[in-house]
C-alpha cells in the first residue's frame, strides 16, 4: 500500500485520533511520544517500507520493523491494524484484560506486525542489527529499520550496538532516533545530556542524516535518501527532531504528556484538532 502525501497527511490524522481515544479508554499509556512519532510510521507503513500484513516473522523477501521505545505502542497498534495486521476494533482494546494489544509490545499473544516485546530500553538496536546480519547471511536484499527514543540513548547497550554494527558494515539498517528533548522525568537536557548527537553517531562510524519529523514530505524524502544510501558499507542513523504530543496543541513541547491519559474534556479538546479521516475504531 503506498499513498501520496495528502492521503499519508490524512492518515496521520486518523492514527492520531486513535491514539488519544486508546490512552483514554484505559486511562494509562503514552500519548506524547506517540503523536509525535505518527508521522514517521505512517509514512514508513503506507509509503516507503516493503512489508506484508499476512505477518511471518521470517520475513523473508520483506522489510522489518523493530520499535525499541516500545512505551509508544498506541502509534505502533494503530498503524499495524490500519495497514491490515489485525482487525482495527481490536484498538479499543488497549491495556484491557486479556487483550493482545498490551501497553508495551509483547510476543507471548502472537500479535500480528510485532517481532520482540519491547519497552525496556536500550535493547532494539541490538536486535535490529541482528536480523539485519542474518539477511545478509541469507543473501535477502531487503531492509532494516528501528526506532528508538532520544532518552534511551542513555542506556549502555545502545552504544555497544552503535560500535558494533559499523565495524561489520551492517549497511542495510536504518535506525531513526525520535529527538523530542524530553523523556519521563523531564527534558533530557537537564535528566542527562545528549550533548552532539550527530558528531557521536558519525564517530561511531554511522551515515548520519536528520530529518523534520511531524513535516510529512520531509519524513518521507529523508526515508527514501536513506534507502538511497545503504548497501556503501555504513550503516544509517537518521537525526529525526519531532514535538512531543504533536497534533494536539495542549500536548505539545512538555515531558508532562510522556504519560498521562487525557480526562474527557481533554479527550474532547483533543479530537477537536483531529479531523475523522478513515473512521473511528
Amino acid at each position: 500500500m503506498s499513498q501520496d502525501i495528502q492521503q499519508l497527511q490524512a492518515t496521520a490524522h486518523q492514527v492520531r485520533r486513535d491514539i488519544v481515544r486508546m490512552v483514554h479508554g484505559c486511562q494509562s499509556g503514552h500519548p506524547g511520544g506517540s503523536l509525535g512519532c505518527t508521522d514517521f510510521l505512517v509514512a514508513l507503513y503506507f509509503k516507503v517500507m516493503k512489508h506484508n500484513p499476512a505477518f511471518n516473522m521470517d520475513a523473508i523477501g520483506e522489510d522489518v520493523f523493530f520499535l525499541s521505545n516500545g512505551h509508544i505502542s498506541p502509534v505502533f497498534y494503530s498503524v499495524l491494524a490500519r495497514s491490515g495486521y489485525f482487525p482495527i476494533a481490536e484498538l479499543a482494546t488497549f491495556r484491557k484484560i486479556n487483550s493482545r494489544v498490551q501497553g508495551h509490545p509483547a510476543t507471548h499473544e502472537h500479535l500480528p506486525g510485532v517481532r520482540i516485546a519491547s519497552g525496556s530500553l536500550g535493547q532494539g538496536l541490538s536486535v535490529a542489527i541482528g536480523a539485519a546480519k542474518a539477511k545478509k547471511l541469507n543473501g535477502d536484499s531487503r531492509l532494516v529499520f528501528s526506532l528508538h527514543g532520544d532518552g534511551e540513548l542513555q542506556e549502555g547497550q545502545i552504544w555497544e550496538a552503535a560500535m558494533f554494527a559499523p565495524h561489520n558494515k551492517i549497511d542495510n539498517l536504518i535506525t531513526t532516533i525520535d529527538v523530542n528533548g524530553q523523556q519521563i522525568d523531564g527534558p533530557t537536557a537537564k535528566v542527562l545530556t545528549l550533548g552532539n548527537l550527530r558528531a557521536k553517531w558519525e564517530a561511531f562510524g554511522w551515515d548520519v542524516l536528520e530529518m523534520k519529523g511531524n513535516d510529512m514530505e520531509d519524513v518521507v524524502k529523508i526515508l527514501e535518501l536513506a534507502i538511497s544510501k545503504t548497501g556503501q558499507g555504513k550503516p544509517i542513523a537518521i537525526l529525526m527532531y519531532t514535538e512531543m504530543g504533536a497534533g494536539v496543541d495542549f500536548m505539545m513541547g512538555s515531558h508532562k504528556w510522556h504519560g498521562v491519559a487525557p480526562n474527557n474534556e481533554q479527550l474532547a479538546a483533543a479530537l477537536a484538532q483531529l479531523p475523522e479521516t478513515l473512521g473511528d475504531y
